[in-house]
């Protein structure tokens, strides 16, 4: 029997035979990826430039967007590597840096999310106490914890997986999976380790937030029941990117939970490589697109910024024009 020592690498086999397709699905990963990039970073810089814009919610937003490119990143590169690649292989230390990467990445955006609903809760339930409850300095506080707790989450979950034994290896997906990599474990307390992935991978990480965030709208729910129909609207306008982007993120958590977890070998080869990759690429485009789009402030500021952009670039071609140099 194998053990942990002997085994260096897996093998992620969810990449299946691509043959000269795999052209094709780097330059979409890297396409993707510099999509993801620019969009996150462009709304990130708006925010920034823009002091109407530093208030709590964008602060929230910008943390969010932070959070994304650092998904995506955990995931796309290896994905163009492995698109290229014959053996599919990834060594046990970088599938393990992967795993906490995924890992905090689904943690800080579930944490920014229910802070994100709490926010929205005191706007809407409690408008005259928000600039009392809701300050720039506490919010500060607290993405700066949500940081700091998720990755101190996932070292405490790895820590248990890191020192099992393996006797396999073989990964069914297209990245490296905590759950999947206990599946491959034949070390008699691997137990522990199922239940730490069940605690702070599920309970922890998935059901506590979304618990939070369902108590948050059902508060919210209920004054709009008996509110005017001009606070209604006010209360749909500000909620729905946040909805939309938690719906997005939950149904590709889930599925993930799901597919490690049951056989869905019913559903196609492409389609579950495709849903696999959707929370650490195709959510983070979702994420500035619902923002960018539905939120007017931000709308506002983007066409300030590159108006201004324009103006300066303008005027510089009039100076060089002045002086001749064109």
């Amino acid at each position: 029997m194998e053990n942990s020592t002997q085994i260096v690498s897996f093998v992620l086999a969810l990449y299946g035979n691509l043959g000269n397709i795999k052209y094709l699905y780097f330059f979409l990963a890297m396409l993707l990826y510099i999509l993801v990039i620019f969009s996150n970073t462009v709304l990130i810089v708006i925010i920034y430039v823009d002091r109407n814009l530093h208030e709590p919610m964008y602060l929230f937003l910008c943390s969010l967007f932070v959070n994304e490119m650092y998904g995506s990143t955990s995931a796309l590169p290896c994905i163009m590597v492995h698109s290229l690649s014959e053996t599919h292989e990834i060594s046990t230390f970088y599938c393990f840096i992967q795993i906490f990467n995924i890992q905090t990445y689904v943690a800080v955006e579930f944490g920014t999310l229910t802070i994100m609903a709490y926010d929205r809760y005191v706007c809407i339930c409690k408008p005259l106490h928000y600039n009392v409850i809701i300050t720039k300095r506490k919010v500060e506080k607290v993405i700066l914890v949500i940081w700091i707790v998720s990755f101190v989450e996932v070292g405490v979950l790895l820590s248990f997986t890191f020192r099992l034994n393996f006797f396999g290896r073989i990964i069914n997906d297209v990245l490296c999976q905590n759950h999947a990599v206990l599946e491959l474990s034949c070390s008699p307390d691997r137990t522990v380790s199922y239940v730490n992935d069940l605690v702070f991978g599920l309970i922890f990480t998935v059901a506590a937030p979304l618990s939070f965030i369902f108590f948050s709208y059902i508060n919210i729910l209920a004054v709009c029941l008996k509110a005017s129909e001009e606070t209604k609207m006010k209360a749909f306008d500000t909620c729905t990117p946040h909805l939309v982007s938690l719906i997005s993120f939950v149904f590709a958590v889930f599925y993930n939970i799901i597919s490690q977890r049951f056989d869905i070998t019913f559903i196609p080869l492409e389609l579950r490589a495709v849903l696999s990759m959707y929370a650490l690429v195709i959510h983070p485009l979702v994420n500035p697109m619902i923002y960018g789009l539905k939120l007017s402030k931000i709308r506002h500021a983007f066409k300030k910024f590159v108006t201004l952009k324009t103006l300066k670039l303008y005027h510089t071609v009039k100076v060089f024009d002045f002086y001749g140099l064109f």
